[in-house]
């Protein structure tokens, strides 16, 4: 006798609810646009080069302070300096005629006469340094020449400038031409000799003229070298009109700096160290960047 069959079906069992799994949860984060991460950028890159100049010198000033405000000091705190020189701060542009002057008027006189005697430094400095870069014989005859006149004083040259030109203004626009064009030609020479030779192998296959050879092949291989001598031209020019204007006299800061410590402004001298100083900056960061333009990156900075 047979049994029937018995038909047997699964039943598909729900898990209890502590055993499903827990919803994915997506969290969803506004994207950055490229505008807002060039920002962020620009800011990190700014707080890294700011802060720490900003730590140091917030110390200095502390340490300056705590240090000069003892009884018996010879210099002031930064405190006594900006009480000083309050109003030279707050209103540089002041004139009363004559060397009554508020500082801008004394620092764009100065910048004029660095201007004068740098450009014409650049230029002289730009062309001997090719010539005696370019020419064995002119480095054989110039070089020993430069290397004597380079490392005479700049002061050592106002005497005799004073005599040839019987002047204070271009005297000292002399001052700043023969101080500041030796590393602009000794740079450029360099700069010059370092061309490498298969520059000057294409230069000679496609058969460049000597003015094509100096604009297309010179003057870009040569030209980080000659920024380099340019950054310490600059330098030097506003080295030079300082203490140059102490002796010519006339409107200028080296002459300000000069009368403030006749008149035993110690405070106003310390002001004008200090445009000194942020000036000389901004000389020697526009020279970098106009360099970096031009070479495209290779100066150095």
């Amino acid at each position: 006798m047979s049994m029937p069959a018995m038909k047997t079906e699964v039943t598909a069992v729900a898990p209890p609810p502590a055993a499903q799994a827990a919803p994915v949860v997506t969290t969803i984060m506004p994207k950055r646009t490229p505008r807002a991460e060039t920002y962020a950028r620009i800011a990190k890159d700014a707080a890294v080069r700011i802060v720490p100049p900003l730590i140091v010198v917030a110390l200095l000033l502390l340490v300056w302070e705590l240090v000069c405000r003892r009884a018996g000091s010879s210099l002031p705190p930064p405190s006594k300096v900006f009480k000083d020189t309050k109003e030279l701060i707050l209103d540089p542009f002041f004139d009363n005629g004559g060397i009554d002057k508020g500082l801008f008027w004394h620092l764009s006189a100065s910048l004029q006469r660095v201007a004068y005697g740098y450009s014409l430094a650049a230029i002289a400095g730009i062309a001997l340094g090719t010539l005696v870069g370019q020419s064995v014989w002119a480095m054989r005859g110039l070089d020993p020449l430069f290397q004597v006149l380079r490392t005479i004083p700049p002061l050592a040259w106002l005497p005799l400038s004073l005599a040839a030109f019987r002047d204070g203004q271009p005297s000292a626009i002399f001052v700043i031409f023969i101080t500041s064009i030796w590393p602009i030609i000794i740079n450029t020479a360099v700069g010059i000799r370092n061309i490498p030779q298969d520059y000057r192998n294409v230069a000679a296959v496609v058969q460049l003229n000597p003015l094509e050879f100096f604009t297309k092949i010179m003057i870009p291989a040569a030209a980080p070298y000659m920024f380099t001598g340019l950054r310490i031209g600059i330098g030097l020019s506003w080295l030079a009109i300082v203490a140059a204007e102490m002796l010519i006299g006339g409107v200028g800061i080296g002459f300000f700096i000069w009368d403030a410590w006749n008149s035993s402004h110690i405070s106003e001298i310390i002001l004008a160290l200090f445009y000194v100083g942020i000036i000389g900056f901004v000389l020697d960061r526009l020279i970098a960047g106009l360099g970096k333009v031009v070479t495209r990156g290779t100066a150095a900075n």
